[in-house]
């Protein structure tokens, strides 16, 4: 059987290049959106702070 030579690789070689970028690629992303929905969890679970009620002009003028 003869190998597939691409730019100087063969079949296997570029196979597994090509695994080992997608592994790194997925693992990225899955970092990623972890990252961003443990921010998103702590935002959401710190108490909201009460707006300051602001004075309408009838009470301003009392």
């Amino acid at each position: 059987m003869s190998d597939v030579v691409v730019a100087g690789l063969t079949l296997n070689n570029v196979l597994a290049i090509l695994a080992a970028s997608l592994l790194v690629f997925v693992s990225g992303g899955v970092i990623y959106l972890s990252t961003v929905e443990w921010r998103d969890r702590r935002r959401r679970q710190q108490p909201v702070a009460a707006a300051p009620k602001t004075r309408t002009k009838a009470k301003a003028l009392r």
